[in-house]
């Protein structure tokens, strides 16, 4: 089975275990809600639960499948919402999803892939029955908060990197694998940043819309979890740009050490063509050269190139190319 938890409750309290197909009297449904969590639900299980709450059938076909963007889709008086979880595995971001079938009476959750920290979440509001007291809408709102909370962890753990990568370039050449990185984790923060701004689309308008099933009190609840997530899209905006600026840094850079190298080659090559030149010139078989008679010619010549050598390092010296 891949039921996680099924309780019925009554102003905010856990009354009873339930079964998928169990049916509820009309005062236990005015009065009270249940609350199923399944993870990687059969198709059998959410057929049985498309019968006992009259969950819609597209719905229920769409829950089946493992991944799909973010999304909110009202059924009659029923609220279907798809949430996206995220979780960092080594440099790549590891996506889930969470579908959630809200009615007035119910709410059901299938979680598919990384469920992201819900573990706890029941506990933390069996302990507050006035918060849970409020009803289903209050315990979608906690489910999408505590959603958007895991994403916090995910920017703090790649802005670490990206940040050390920064002050490596700063020293040093990025390696081909520094580079490689640079472009992954790229990918993976504009792959992040579609996520943030579809969860982003979705929160709003829960704030901003009327809905079945989300009362006018539990409304404002929602204003905070869209805060949530537009800090995290402000702050991997950011950190993108931090990816560019480092990579292109380090190509400007590169680029000014290999004009210093490419001048300092230069330089050398210019000095010593000077005394190649006039070797070159006198290793000539003529006979009628200008100086080979004389006593101290030799001298003179090394004196000649030695001086414009000395000459030329001077001036590439004071113009910073050696």
């Amino acid at each position: 089975m891949s039921v996680i938890a099924a309780y019925y409750y009554n102003k905010g309290k856990r009354i009873r275990e339930i079964a998928l197909d169990e049916r509820f009297e009309q005062d236990e449904a005015r009065s009270g809600f249940c609350w199923i969590a399944l993870r990687e639900p059969s198709a059998d299980e959410l057929h049985t639960l498309q019968t006992a709450y009259h969950l819609h059938p597209l719905a229920v076909d769409n829950a089946m499948h493992p991944l799909c963007p973010p999304k909110l889709e009202v059924y009659n008086d029923e609220l279907y919402i798809v949430a996206q979880t995220a979780e960092l595995v080594g440099d790549k971001i590891s996506y889930g999803k969470t579908a959630i079938f809200t009615g007035h009476n119910h709410l059901i959750t299938a979680r598919h892939g990384n469920g992201g920290a819900l573990g706890n979440l029941r506990g933390q509001l069996e302990a507050s029955p006035t918060l849970l007291g409020k009803g289903v809408d209050y315990v979608l709102h906690a489910i999408l908060h505590r959603i958007v909370d895991q994403y916090l962890p995910i920017f703090e753990m790649i802005e670490d990197d990206v940040l050390e990568m920064e002050r490596r370039s700063v020293g040093d050449f990025l390696g081909r694998e520094e580079v490689a990185r640079i472009f992954s984790l790229r990918g993976e923060l504009t792959r992040f940043q579609r996520t943030l701004g579809a969860m982003a689309e979705l929160v709003r308008k829960l704030v901003r819309g009327h809905y079945p099933c989300i009362s006018a009190e539990v409304r404002p609840y929602f204003d905070d979890v869209a805060d949530h997530v537009d800090r995290v899209q402000s702050m991997v905006n950011g950190l993108l740009q931090v990816l560019r600026t480092v990579f292109e840094f380090s190509s400007l850079l590169e680029a000014q050490r290999t004009g210093v190298i490419t001048r300092q080659f230069t330089s050398w090559a210019a000095i010593l063509t000077v005394p190649a030149a006039i070797a070159g010139i006198y290793g000539m078989n003529f006979k009628n050269m200008p100086g080979l008679e004389t006593t101290y010619g030799y001298l003179v010549v090394l004196g000649v190139m030695t001086a414009i050598c000395l000459f030329l390092f001077v001036r590439f010296k004071k113009a910073k190319w050696l």
